[in-house]
């Protein structure tokens, strides 16, 4: 689709694009190789996994350091007007949830992923397997676990309506960073979102 630039309002800029592109490449090459082999599928996947591991973990602390703002962090708090089911601002609510719910997932795995480093191999040290205790590591080994498969259940829902017709502004605006101000939902406030058609 096209529009015309007064027509256009800005939804995501080109860093928040990158971001997120990179985030779910990132996550996206984290699961394939970090489940496939579990189901039989056999391929030299640590590598993979471990720098895509990185990866992620670059763009997050970027991420969190460009939103350590207060207007960045109040667009994706849930105030009680959410609760109410008054029109949102910029995200929705359940925009705002699955956003919080993918971040605490996302979290969890990279802490545990990062101590995991330790029993591998790289350029930079070599694997040390008893860097913990057995039951240490069987606790990160159970949230990591337990986490990516929350993240994959959490990628399947976003990337669903994603796809949705009613959905495809927003996921053109992840791609160009904007919507037309006709195809604003009608669950968006153009009084608090600003930009938006009044």
């Amino acid at each position: 689709m096209t529009a015309s630039a007064s027509d256009r309002i800005e939804r995501h800029k080109p860093v928040d694009r990158i971001f997120h592109w990179v985030a779910a490449a990132s996550i996206i090459a984290l699961l394939a190789t970090g489940l496939l082999p579990v189901v039989g599928v056999k391929f030299p996947w640590v590598t993979i996994h471990w720098c895509a591991g990185i990866v992620l973990t670059v763009a997050v602390l970027v991420h969190f350091a460009r939103s350590l703002t207060w207007r960045k962090l109040r667009c994706m708090w849930i105030w009680l007007r959410d609760l109410r089911g008054e029109r949102a601002a910029k995200y929705t609510l359940a925009q705002k949830l699955m956003h919080h719910a993918m971040s605490l997932m996302t979290l969890i795995v990279i802490g545990t992923g990062l101590p995991m480093l330790v029993r591998v191999d790289t350029p930079l040290w070599e694997r040390d397997p008893y860097f913990f205790a057995a039951s240490t590591w069987g606790l990160i080994y159970v949230l990591h676990g337990l986490a990516s498969l929350m993240a994959l259940t959490l990628v399947m829902i976003h990337v669903y309506f994603s796809l949705l017709p009613e959905k495809r502004a927003y996921l053109r605006s992840m791609w160009h960073g904007w919507m037309a101000r006709h195809e604003v939902p009608p669950e968006h406030d153009p009084q608090r979102w600003p930009g938006a058609p009044r």
